[in-house]
């Protein structure tokens, strides 16, 4: 079946272009909230679970036994922009556990921050593996694997000891197989597991709500919650959509991206999660349908509006400032 188109984007007064895509929003006993298109068809969640790839490291205690601060839990969940105060708390995960950047396997790229990267450049220095959106994650999986006692090297592959743990919780929140015939290599070089939304919807909704999890589960989860929403730069960085989210909602939703079109987010306060699909792989897109999701569910102050209308129905603007057209929500969106 085709996917419903989501998301129109207008000039003047004609639509130009539309995003077609999917949704499952789940609550914490497994129940559907809403759907919208193919749903059952699986997807790579990609960087949309770090937040669940976390969990080993807080609710094994070895977060504690390094002594991370709740700036650098929340780096461990982020696609951040590589500014500066991102790359220091990555190298600071590292040295808590023993470790440099030379241990990082993640590989190197420019900071995904336009700004970020172009004062990179100005002084003449090339980006590390520090610089790569996700190397907070991989200084966590690094902090897990000297804490379970393993040599770090190789921590990426998926018979290590730290995939095979973090496998383990990914398919406990879930609840769906995270097996090799659905598996891929992320661009960050870890596995990647493709599941259902409805799954991904649900391990979501009880990661926010606490609910169907272990006790330990539970607090870690909340305890990561609790980091992101008190520093949710670190989670992305200057400008980006996750973090303008989170700084006004603050515990109210856990909200992360993840690469090609994905988008995936937990409602505490309803025992709500949310997982969505672009079809096309465009941010663009899956952040319209979250921003509008969002609006639909959470009754929100006038300041929450504020910051989250212009989210989800962004101008479109020319090289002249010349405002042209619109992102918006489709009518199969928002029926």
């Amino acid at each position: 079946m085709d996917n419903p188109f989501l998301v129109e984007v207008t000039r003047g007064r004609l639509v130009e272009s539309r995003h077609r895509g999917s949704v499952a929003v789940v609550d914490a006993e497994g129940g559907t909230v809403l759907t919208l298109g193919d749903v059952e068809r699986r997807v790579f969640p990609r960087s949309a679970v770090k937040a669940f790839q976390a969990l080993p490291l807080v609710e094994s205690g070895i977060a504690d036994k390094f002594g991370l601060t709740d700036e650098e839990v929340a780096l461990a969940c982020a696609s951040h922009s590589g500014e500066p105060q991102h790359v220091a708390t990555a190298a600071s995960i590292l040295a808590k556990a023993g470790q440099d950047a030379g241990c990082l396997e993640c590989g190197t790229h420019w900071p995904l921050g336009e700004a970020a990267s172009r004062a990179l450049a100005a002084r003449g220095e090339q980006p590390s593996q520090l610089h790569n959106n996700c190397s907070g994650k991989h200084a966590g999986f690094i902090c897990l694997s000297c804490g379970m006692g393993d040599d770090p090297k190789g921590y990426v592959t998926a018979q290590h000891h730290v995939q095979r743990t973090v496998r383990s919780a990914l398919e406990d929140l879930t609840g769906a197989s995270h097996t090799e015939d659905v598996s891929g290599i992320d661009g960050c070089s870890i596995p990647t597991y493709a599941i259902p939304l409805p799954a991904l919807a649900f391990g979501f909704a009880k990661f926010g709500a606490g609910v169907g999890i272990s006790p330990g589960c539970k607090s870690a989860a909340e305890r990561i919650r609790r980091a992101v929403a008190q520093n949710p730069f670190m989670v992305a960085g200057t400008g980006r959509f996750d973090t303008k989210i989170m700084e006004v909602l603050r515990q109210r939703a856990f909200v992360k991206s993840g690469a090609e079109g994905v988008h995936c987010a937990a409602l505490p306060e309803l025992g709500y999660g949310i997982a969505v699909k672009a079809d096309d792989g465009t941010g663009r897109a899956s952040e319209i349908i979250m921003a509008n999701l969002i609006m639909r569910l959470l009754k929100l102050s006038d300041e929450e509006h504020a910051v989250i209308a212009p989210l989800a129905q962004p101008a479109l603007k020319n090289w002249n400032g010349i405002e042209v057209g619109q992102l918006r929500a489709a009518p199969d969106l928002l029926p």
